[in-house]
């Protein structure tokens, strides 16, 4: 269902790229899209033909709570947005599933390159059916890194500039995709080492953070503690290199 449902709402996306969509800014550079809400309802209501009483947190509506099931369905219908209202084609659509507080599944559709990757707890990760695993990275050194910037960056000293600096002078090389989801899934899939990022909400990592797992990746806070998407950092990396990353995130800045 969460397949059928990433596919469907991939299409629309790409359908609003040929025939034009509108934009409104949420704060300065927060922008949302006539496509982003279309895709959540998408995303919705194709769940709830399957699963009436389930429960859903999505990035546009909230928390939509109805009854007491312990299936919580966490949305970003667009992880993106301001990629895609660019052109830029590095955006999603991230589905992620919740039992009992825990999550469990995760799927992530890119339209513009035709990758899913999914991931469902104990059946491993894969990129449109075919198995994936992290890297084997074994220093900063040697490593490809992620990261991004929150759209609050010029209103907060929490901005991840300072984490910024001090890795590029470590890593081999940073990147910055504007899409938390795709980032974890390219940890994922072996095509980025690490990932950090800061002030992220529990729709840009619920999903993605089923599939770094199942492919054998570690995923913690700054402080090393296991992640949590209701908390706002995120560590994600092959394992090897996790550590190293740690001792940046938390190295005194002069």
């Amino acid at each position: 269902t969460a397949v059928a449902a990433g596919h469907q709402a991939g299409a629309l996306l790409l359908n609003y790229t040929g025939s034009g969509f509108h934009t409104e800014y949420k704060n300065p550079i927060n922008l949302v899209t006539d496509a982003d809400r279309a895709a959540e309802q998408c995303v919705i209501d194709r769940i709830k033909t399957h699963f009436p009483t389930h429960r859903f947190l999505a990035e546009e509506s909230g928390r939509l709570e109805e009854g007491r099931s312990p299936y919580l369905w966490i949305i970003d219908p667009l992880d993106g947005t301001t990629n895609f209202a660019h052109g830029y084609p590095a955006y999603c659509v991230s589905i992620g599933l919740e039992y009992e507080g825990r999550c469990m599944l995760g799927v992530i559709f890119d339209p513009s390159r035709n990758e899913l990757f999914t991931a469902v707890e104990g059946r491993g990760a894969q990129l449109n059916g075919r198995p994936i695993h992290v890297s084997g990275a074994k220093t900063l050194d040697s490593s490809l890194l992620v990261t991004g910037f929150a759209y609050d960056i010029r209103e907060t000293s929490r901005n991840n500039l300072d984490h910024f600096s001090n890795f590029a002078l470590k890593a081999q090389g940073l990147r910055r995709t504007g899409s938390a989801a795709l980032d974890l899934c390219y940890v994922a899939a072996g095509r980025f080492d690490g990932f950090w990022e800061v002030r992220l909400n529990p729709w840009d990592m619920a999903a993605g953070s089923v599939i770094v797992r199942e492919a054998g990746g570690r995923l913690t806070d700054f402080s090393g503690k296991d992640l949590s998407i209701y908390g706002q950092e995120l560590v994600a990396s092959n394992g090897q290199i996790h550590d190293s990353m740690l001792a940046v995130l938390n190295q005194e800045t002069s």
